[in-house]
């Protein structure tokens, strides 16, 4: 069962992703259109892609454990994954930075001093850009495996800064960003316990 699976996954081109990944950008721009984003739509935008960039950072993360438990496996769409929620975090930012904020540099400087969620978001986004820009076999065959995969463990500072932002953001505990952030912990902590049976075997 599980081979007739990864056979018929193997016969879906990566840039379905790509695809797929574009329909919730697609979507809220023709809320956009039809005036569908509420009272603050600006506000609405900047919460709807940043959520969605922090959804496609957690499926990146579930493809090594889903492969390690039921051996399906999804590696060759985790580089699109990556690309498509590095995207989403970006146009996050710039929502935030040039509708929100309006260039105001001033605001923007004392905003990521003062508001942790800010520097926590910020400090993510950071993170991301090393990740995107090597993210091509060129940049592994250029670093080594082993230096690549090494600098690809940031994914992991990644996932909890944007489950940390969205926390804080939130500023009461409610269930959505309590879940994310459990999620997290979970698959970073799946993932450490099969680092160690491997370095065990």
């Amino acid at each position: 069962m599980v081979q007739e699976v990864n056979a018929a996954l193997r016969r879906i081109p990566a840039g379905a992703v790509y695809l797929l990944g574009l329909v919730p950008l697609a979507w809220l721009v023709g809320l956009g259109f039809t005036g569908g984003l509420g009272a603050d739509p600006v506000k609405a935008v900047e919460h709807s892609l940043g959520l969605t960039g922090l959804q496609l950072i957690v499926a990146g993360l579930c493809v090594t454990p889903l492969r390690a438990m039921t051996g399906i496996s999804l590696l060759r769409f985790r580089r699109a994954l990556g690309l498509m929620a590095f995207l989403y975090v970006t146009l996050h930012l710039l929502v935030w930075v040039l509708l929100d904020l309006q260039l105001r540099w001033a605001e923007m400087g004392a905003d990521i001093v003062k508001r942790p969620y800010i520097l926590a978001g910020f400090i993510g986004f950071l993170l991301m850009v090393p990740l995107a820009a090597t993210s091509n076999d060129r940049a592994v065959r250029r670093m080594g495996a082993l230096a690549w995969r090494q600098l690809h463990r940031l994914t992991y500072g990644v996932a909890l800064a944007g489950a940390i932002h969205f926390l804080w953001l939130v500023k009461t505990w409610r269930a959505e960003p309590v879940v994310y952030l459990a999620a997290i912990l979970a698959l970073l902590a799946v993932r450490a316990v099969l680092a160690l049976r491997r370095r065990a075997a």
